[in-house]
């Protein structure tokens, strides 16, 4: 009499548990993914509408999180004039763009993207080396127009060439880093020192 195979042992056994795992895994893949998109999602907790360019924006120190974070606060509109949702959506698109047509994370990284050849991008706007909240965004938008005239190579001698940016691509860009600095981004840059972040 011929030993019967155990059920577990079976190749038909193997063959159905490797169509319910696939299966299984696709479904929560696709659960997962309908998750990420909707945290991800601009206007929701961590990204938010892209007419927080109104307001001001810092950094501090969570204790409780063990991380910066952004926190928003007052008015503080870019240059001067309050935008509203598609206004906003319109300048940080077109920073958004530029900074693709320009190949900009052939040097810079944002968001994790990128080169690490030229500074981190994601957390510009609140970068120590613009000096004070006041009137950075000018400064932004003088040193995009002329970088070899506005230089700022923090001690490595390395410029960023002239992209012959305009002025309204350029306020565009500024938009976009703004709006970026806004995004949770659980502490990433890590060692990031913001203007005006909290101390631990």
């Amino acid at each position: 009499m011929a030993e019967q195979t155990p059920r577990w042992a079976s190749e038909d056994f193997w063959k159905k548990t490797a169509i319910w795992v696939t299966g299984g895994s696709f479904v929560i893949l696709v659960i997962l993914t309908f998750d990420s998109m909707a945290k991800i999602a601009t206007g929701s907790a961590r990204v938010p509408a892209f007419s927080i360019i109104n307001k001001d924006i810092s950094y501090s120190y969570d204790k409780g999180k063990h991380r910066y974070q952004p926190v928003i606060g007052g008015n503080a509109p870019l240059f001067g004039k309050t935008l509203n949702e598609q206004e906003a959506e319109q300048l940080v698109d077109l920073g958004k763009k530029t900074i693709q047509a320009k190949n900009c994370i052939n040097c810079h990284t944002l968001l994790g993207n990128g080169a690490y050849y030229a500074p981190d991008l994601t957390k510009a706007w609140l970068d120590q080396a613009w000096g004070s909240m006041e009137g950075r965004e000018n400064m932004m938008v003088q040193f995009l127009l002329d970088p070899e005239k506005n230089a700022r190579t923090y001690g490595s001698n390395r410029k960023m060439p002239n992209l012959k940016i305009t002025e309204q691509e350029a306020h565009g860009i500024v938009a976009f880093l703004k709006w970026m600095s806004s995004i949770d981004t659980n502490g990433f840059p890590h060692n990031f020192k913001a203007t005006n972040s909290g101390e631990e």
